[in-house]
């Protein structure tokens, strides 16, 4: 069994569109009302009941990043005991966790794009609970842990940016978006897809579970800023609405984002023998899709 928790949200929900393409799999998919992996007993309990479980894919997180400046200790319980929780009780079971995490860990001066083995540095709530968990859960099962640090997800459904500036373009004649934060918008169904198929390989017999371990980087290839990024979305969908670029000073936030997040995703492809696409090509594809 392939066990899919936070399944109601973003990312879960693009691999509850994909599982019919992997129809050797059984899959469970637990959003936050069926399991919630903050919850040790709970978690303790669902898999006593499911022992069959030999992949966890944990798409739950808190993820509202200036929020989390205010709500700290439940950022804390989602984001560091849940995967905590997880990975112990897949080390109980025998099963691999694949946990997501974030750039923004990456909080440094630094201009070139950042490998899993460079300084964290994270500034935001967010980020701190995040790396915390990541953290937390390769202690826990050091040698079934695969931790995706990933970055700017977007897809069809759920709160984010592309959804976010679609509704602006449509209301708006203009508006001011940050250009001096640089990352890569990346995809959700691409992110899913990659990990499905990592999966894929090590049920194949083409690489190792135990090569899963650590620390990994996915994003969409490519290199943007926020202004790009809605400047792309406005031109794709033929939407009269001007962008202006601005700094980040003139658009605070409780949360402070790094100013430079890209991430190098040599490893993984080197791996895996995945192709990643280009953050552009995947936006017109969710874009016309929608």
């Amino acid at each position: 069994m392939i066990l899919v928790t936070g399944a109601n949200g973003q990312v879960g929900q693009c691999f509850q569109r994909l599982a019919a393409d992997f129809p050797e799999w059984d899959f469970h998919f637990a959003g936050s009302a069926a399991l919630d992996i903050s919850d040790k007993r709970a978690v303790t309990r669902f898999v006593q009941q499911n022992k069959n479980i030999r992949w966890v894919i944990n798409c739950a997180a808190y993820t509202a990043v200036d929020k989390a400046e205010s709500e700290p200790d439940k950022a804390k319980r989602i984001n560091v005991a849940g995967a905590k929780n997880l990975a112990d009780a897949c080390a109980v079971l025998g099963a691999t966790l694949i946990h997501f995490s974030t750039d923004y860990v990456y909080h440094n001066r630094q201009n070139i794009a950042f490998k899993e083995h460079d300084p964290v540095r994270p500034k935001s709530v967010y980020a701190r609970t995040k790396l915390a968990g990541e953290r937390a859960a390769l202690r826990a099962h050091p040698n079934g842990v695969m931790v995706v640090r990933t970055s700017w997800v977007y897809a069809p459904v759920g709160q984010n940016f592309v959804n976010t500036m679609l509704r602006l373009g449509k209301e708006r004649t203009s508006i001011s978006v940050v250009a001096d934060q640089i990352g890569t918008p990346t995809y959700g169904p691409d992110l899913a897809l990659a990990v499905l198929q990592i999966m894929q390989k090590v049920g194949n017999g083409i690489v190792p579970k135990t090569s899963l371990a650590g620390i990994w980087h996915y994003s969409n290839e490519g290199v943007a800023s926020w202004y790009d990024f809605a400047q792309a979305i406005f031109e794709i969908k033929n939407l009269h609405c001007a962008v202006q670029p601005i700094e980040t000073k003139d658009y605070p936030t409780p949360a402070l984002r790094p100013p430079f997040s890209v991430l190098n995703k040599a490893k993984i492809k080197a791996a895996f023998g995945i192709e990643i696409p280009h953050w552009r090509s995947s936006l017109v594809r969710c874009l016309e899709g929608m």
